[in-house]
């Protein structure tokens, strides 16, 4: 049975009055396809190429086969039935002949190999016996968006293929999503984002409004979020302002629980974890691996280094060290080196002990003293010692240093 092909090209990007395929005369499925344009007079191209000489555009000859190969394409066993094709490539196309109002173009696609969601196909067109056009094309087959009939979806946001948008949400009009992405009900997201590959949005989640800062004027800044990171339920993300860089950034591989906020012109790295309630203030910084507990706030201009622990319902408000176990409310204290944790990473014994001795120094010692202690330590060779020597020199708040009492200390188990 020979395939309907409008329906089928309204999966390759074009609709009446594109078509430019009027019959089908030969079908090999997933093999070959034969099909027919008939070039009249009355074409709409021709009125402008050429006035007095009309020919047929070379351009639309391999539009024309190229929609064959879609037809081609799409209409075989296992082709994705929400799939799309798009035109990757032309290679070695020649063109023999001109095509002229009252030609029957001859439409002749044999489809060549075939690799994941790629294919190529040998496309060529004949006017009577002579070819006028052939080509080699790339095609792609695509996933296209599930956008739920209730969604409110701006029609100039961009949207990857195979995303998914739940029912009542709102996607503004200057957003990007990527590719797999998945939108749960009722989420918002708006302004200048860009989210990119295998994310997910839970629902009632709101990404990308307007900074909560009151000299923000409504001015153009962004939210650009990285891939396969997990936003649940009642996060909320905010955009930069322009007197904070004008972006807020986040990583890959984050995952932020319920009720999480991250306010505008945060920088957060890759591969952190925010526990239900966490909160940031404008212009935190959070390295790659942190954590950030239930609770928990870090005022703003505060940074959090690598692999660092923040315990439930802390409250920061200097930068809280790499590697360490920062807890406490009034104020927070450092309890050392957050062995457990780091080993769970796959830290090395040794560097671990090296970051143990670091923080001997720093919490018996007064800063300055503890910094020239561990530089002139012979012992303390490890890149990730440097770092933490690094991140206290640059600090502009002050970290956190103070060590707690010894009770205090007996009540934290390692994380």
């Amino acid at each position: 049975m020979n395939p309907n092909p409008e329906l089928l090209l309204s999966r390759y990007f074009c609709r009446f009055p594109a078509v430019l395929i009027d019959a089908v005369s030969e079908h090999q499925p997933g093999a070959r396809l034969v099909a027919y344009k008939n070039v009249t007079v009355n074409e709409d191209f021709f009125q402008g190429h050429f006035p007095g000489t009309p020919l047929m555009p070379g351009v639309l000859m391999i539009e024309a086969l190229a929609q064959v190969a879609a037809t081609l394409l799409l209409d075989r066993e296992h082709a994705p039935a929400a799939g799309r094709v798009a035109l990757r490539g032309v290679d070695a196309a020649k063109f023999r002949r001109q095509v002229v109002p009252g030609d029957r173009l001859r439409l002749e696609v044999t489809m060549g190999r075939r690799r994941s969601r790629l294919a190529r196909a040998h496309a060529a067109a004949y006017v009577g016996d002579q070819v006028v056009t052939e080509a080699e094309l790339l095609l792609a087959i695509e996933r296209e968006p599930s956008i739920d009939p209730s969604a409110h979806v701006s029609p100039t946001a961009r949207i990857g293929e195979g995303t998914t948008i739940g029912p009542n949400c709102v996607i503004g009009p200057d957003v990007t999503i990527g590719r797999r992405c998945v939108i749960g009900a009722s989420a918002v997201v708006d302004g200048w984002t860009e989210i990119a590959d295998d994310t997910q949005i839970y629902p009632m989640a709101s990404i990308g409004l307007a900074p909560q800062d009151l000299k923000y004027r409504g001015e153009r800044t962004r939210l650009r979020i990285g891939s396969r990171n997990i936003f649940r339920e009642f996060v909320t993300i905010n955009r930069g302002t322009a007197g904070g860089g004008g972006e807020t950034t986040i990583g890959d591989d984050n995952l932020f629980m319920a009720y999480v906020h991250v306010a505008h012109d945060c920088r957060v790295g890759s591969h952190t974890i925010f526990g239900p309630h966490a909160t940031l203030g404008g212009h935190v910084g959070v390295e790659d691996y942190a954590n950030i507990s239930a609770g928990s706030a870090v005022h703003q201009f505060c940074r959090v280094g690598r692999h660092g622990f923040i315990g439930g319902y802390s409250v920061v408000t200097k930068d809280a060290l790499p590697f360490a176990k920062t807890i406490g409310s009034r104020p927070a204290h450092s309890f050392g080196v957050n062995t457990v944790g780091l080993s769970r990473r796959g830290f090395p014994a040794d560097t671990i002990e090296q970051l143990r001795r670091a923080y001997r120094y720093l919490l018996q010692l007064n800063t300055t003293r503890a910094l020239v202690e561990i530089e002139s330590d012979a012992s303390l060779t490890s890149p990730d010692v440097r770092y933490l020597v690094n991140f206290i020199r640059t600090s502009q708040r002050g970290v956190i240093l103070r060590r707690p009492a010894r009770r205090s200390e007996e009540l934290v188990a390692d994380e």
